[in-house]
């Protein structure tokens, strides 16, 4: 990971790309939004907002293992999101 700035990209556009799948899948499907589609967004928002407070908080004493386990909590909660959208 080069930096914090990429860092924070990366969040955005992969928990931005779960939401649009899921209005996608929406608009494919019964062209309105259901329980269970809600739920995945406000979940994914939920989870952009904590890891963009975990990115900003400047107190890790260990700065690189620190966006390590940001990162590695970014792919596990996609992959989750993901099967999530795949069970719709």
């Amino acid at each position: 990971m080069a930096n914090i700035r990429n860092l924070k990209k990366d969040i955005n556009f992969v928990l931005g790309d779960i939401i649009e799948a899921v209005y996608i899948w929406e608009m494919s499907t019964s062209g309105k939004p259901t329980n269970e589609s809600e739920a995945i967004i406000d979940e994914a928002i939920e989870k952009f907002d904590s890891l963009i407070a975990r990115v900003n908080d400047k107190k890790a004493e260990n700065k690189k293992a620190h966006y390590k386990a940001i990162y590695s909590d970014l792919e596990e909660t996609a992959t989750q999101l993901v099967e999530k959208i795949n069970a719709l």
